[in-house]
């Protein structure tokens, strides 16, 4: 009996301390992010973003870098690889979809592979920044020797394959920042597309899409959605 008093405290203390001790909050986990970088460029262009990314929650194990030889073609190499990698991020993770952010070039393989290599199954968010969706002519200053300025010419065959039908097939969410001052896509309004979230950058130049904050925000609010 003269236990009881004592036995009784110490259930009360544990009680109290279930009641007072501080909660915890696990972070959920985020879909995982491919970067993917423009032509004569590589994986370090994406930086900026990839701080911003972690600064808003995200951790190294979600953010993916894809680099590969951007001479090569569209439709007859890089979508292939890039499948192969988007599989590889899923296996890794276990994620079943993958977000993409796109600069300029990138756009392409990454649009082939949603739009003819059976991507939109695997893809929830696609992004182009300064992409040239509709082609550019400055890509005729180098189509007479390189596979990927022939791709990125207004009117090439991946030009109109990509043109072709829905713009945005699947049940994908596109979105493309585009900007008036852009020296590299021509025309400006190259980069827009049907179906997607179009958004006016400002006066930028091609590179400065990579690192601005209002589009940094802009990406980051849209894979929020």
């Amino acid at each position: 009996m003269r236990r009881r008093p004592a036995l009784l405290l110490a259930l009360l203390g544990s009680l109290a301390g279930l009641l007072y001790a501080a909660p915890t909050v696990s972070a959920a986990p985020h879909r995982p992010v491919v970067l993917v970088h423009g032509y004569n460029a590589d994986p370090g262009v994406w930086g900026a973003l990839a701080d911003d990314l972690k600064a808003s929650g995200y951790t190294d194990d979600e953010i993916f870098r894809w680099g590969y030889d951007t001479h090569a073609s569209v439709n007859e190499t890089l979508a292939g690889q890039f499948a192969a990698y988007v599989d590889g991020v899923r296996a890794r993770t276990g994620a079943d979809q993958v977000d993409i952010v796109a600069h300029s070039f990138g756009s392409l393989p990454t649009r082939w592979y949603l739009a003819h290599g059976g991507g939109t199954a695997h893809v929830a968010h696609w992004i182009s920044l300064g992409g040239p969706n509709h082609g550019t002519y400055t890509a005729w200053a180098c189509a007479a020797w390189d596979q990927a300025c022939r791709d990125m010419s207004p009117g090439s065959y991946v030009q109109k394959r990509l043109a072709a039908g829905d713009e945005t097939p699947g049940a994908a969410r596109y979105a493309t920042f585009w900007s008036n001052c852009d020296e590299v896509i021509n025309p400006d309004d190259s980069v827009p597309l049907t179906g997607a979230l179009n958004t006016a950058a400002g006066c930028l130049d091609h590179n400065e899409l990579l690192g601005d904050d209002g589009v940094s925000q802009g990406v980051r609010a849209f894979l929020a959605t």
